[in-house]
């Protein structure tokens, strides 16, 4: 009997213990026209927004006010509507959330959350008048990865004071690795993109995450500190956006320091947020690591854990997902035989970094290295476009024009009259297998380059460049050449007339748009 007693006293402390876990806490949604992050009066409530603590999602009522549940240390954040925008603060950071750590971040060798102390009576949000256009336009960069604040500048005087120069782009977004190793630089890379002048969202990177954490769920302190919850979603016109952090650390599937995937909590939200979500929006899901595994690594995303995505996503027909990571451009298709659940594909889209290839290379006239990535790509930034649930997208190399779009690499001299095994080849830097190269010689006829995936000659040459350099160059050496996914090539023609001859060059991309330019080599006599 006494053994019963003492058993049903544990059973009812755990239960209390269990019970103490979770608080509730209620807040209202308002609509703050006079921007002053107060509810103020004669503004109201605003019914049918989407509120969530990470996994549920509830909509507001008739007054805009909602009621969720919370645990000891967890979060609160509002989904805005199209037609609304979030505040932002001094460096343009959006302020849609609340964090509960009343004890703050635990001890960690980059400072995490400070203590919150108790939980308002009322959790509230604020949310300023928007644009609800179905067209719009948003940058997208990615790895700034900055490991010293010389290279913060490299940021802002390469990426930054361009994006700042452009006014079509009404958000922006970061893929992650916004610093290399260093949360503490994140306050300077926040000043350097606040300077955009856009609302600015960002993703969390396995550089910008705490390495010394003892389970997953403290991987993100820091990143915390700046950003709020590392997974969350949003809308704008058409489009939903989904923040995924998917750098699963520390790592107890494989014998690799991190990877790629996806909790189930994150399972959760998704699925709840979808149910609010109409089918014909399109859902743009923007993480770090690709989707895709890399082949000389093995499993960098947890395969099974893309098939439940996948599984969420197989009736919505139209999604797109963006990643950084790579510091390659590259474009994945997946289909069926990879467990999409469509017979059209799913379209995965590493974009170009912003630090190319990690800020190596010779310096340019503006003192930023020149950090081509190793697949040939500039570095730069994309820029996607979107009307209803369509969209396009235009890579944009840092510095130079943005009818920039290809490389062109071929012989200088070609005889004349001669067998030459010559090839000249186009790095049609934001394309992939689904487009299309021409060329024609000297204003001729039109025809089609090969497409081929191998290493980008140029990158061949700056290797070669510096490995055979007498003195040593100025700048850190660049990373060895990738194969490189939008390459063509085709042979140098045979039997032209002697000087200067002209190769045009036409790309005609998957949305149908023409892109051209030219390459010129001299023809010469044997002796």
């Amino acid at each position: 009997m006494r053994k019963f007693v003492t058993l049903l006293f544990i059973a009812l402390v755990s239960l209390n213990i269990n019970a103490q876990e979770v608080t509730e806490v209620t807040g209202i949604v308002f609509h703050d026209i006079n921007s002053n992050n107060k509810k103020d009066r004669g503004e109201n409530g605003i019914a049918n927004v989407a509120v969530s603590n990470g996994t549920e999602v509830v909509l507001t009522n008739e007054n805009g006010s909602y009621k969720l549940t919370i645990k000891q240390e967890g979060m609160i954040f509002v989904i805005k509507p199209s037609a609304y925008s979030y505040p932002v603060n001094s460096n343009n950071l959006p302020v849609f959330y609340y964090l509960h750590k009343p004890k703050g971040s635990p001890e960690l060798n980059f400072k995490g959350v400070d203590p919150t102390g108790e939980l308002p009576k009322s959790v509230d949000f604020p949310l300023l008048t928007g644009c609800d256009s179905e067209v719009f336009s948003v940058f997208v960069s990615s790895d700034p990865q900055a490991y010293t604040i010389e290279q913060v500048d490299f940021y802002d005087k390469d990426i930054v004071t361009e994006q700042k120069a452009n006014s079509g782009p009404v958000l922006g977004f970061t893929l992650g690795d916004i610093v290399g190793d260093r949360p503490d630089l994140m306050e300077a890379s926040n000043l350097a993109t606040g300077r955009v002048g856009v609302p600015w969202f960002h993703v969390l990177g396995n550089h910008d995450m705490n390495y010394d954490a003892k389970i997953p769920e403290h991987a993100d302190e820091s990143f915390e500190r700046y950003y709020g919850p590392s997974t969350y979603s949003f809308n704008q016109g058409k489009v939903h956006f989904f923040i995924l952090n998917n750098v699963v650390y520390p790592n107890t599937y494989n014998d690799q320091q991190y990877i790629g995937g996806l909790s189930d909590d994150q399972f959760l939200y998704i699925d709840n947020i979808l149910k609010t979500v109409p089918n014909e929006h399109l859902l743009v899901f923007l993480m770090h690591i690709p989707l895709y595994n890399e082949a000389q690594w093995g499993e960098t995303f947890r395969i099974s854990q893309r098939e439940n995505l996948f599984n969420l996503l197989k009736d919505r027909p139209y999604t797109l997902s963006l990643s950084g990571h790579t510091h390659t451009q590259a474009h994945y298709y997946f289909n069926q035989d990879e467990a999409w659940k469509q017979e059209k594909p799913h379209h995965h889209y590493t974009v170009g970094t912003a630090s190319g290839d990690w800020w190596s290379g010779a310096y340019k006239e503006n003192g930023v290295p020149v950090s081509t990535m190793r697949d040939g790509t500039p570095n730069g930034y994309n820029i996607l476009n979107f009307d209803g649930n369509q969209y396009i997208y235009d890579y944009k190399a840092a510095g130079k024009d943005e009818k920039y779009k290809m490389r062109v690499y071929g012989p200088k001299v070609v005889p004349m009259g001669r067998y030459f095994r010559g090839e000249f080849y186009v790095n049609f830097f934001q394309g992939g297998e689904k487009d299309s190269v021409f060329y024609n010689v000297n204003g001729g006829e039109w025809k089609k380059m090969r497409y081929t995936v191998e290493q980008d000659p140029h990158m061949c040459a700056v290797r070669y460049e510096w490995d055979h350099a007498t003195t040593l160059p100025e700048g850190s050496r660049p990373s060895n050449p990738s194969p490189c996914y939008h390459l063509w090539k085709a042979r140098v023609p045979a039997r032209l007339p002697e000087g200067s001859n002209t190769i045009n060059i036409k790309v005609i991309d998957v949305f149908g748009r023409e892109f051209f330019d030219t390459y010129n080599f001299e023809v010469v006599k044997n002796e």
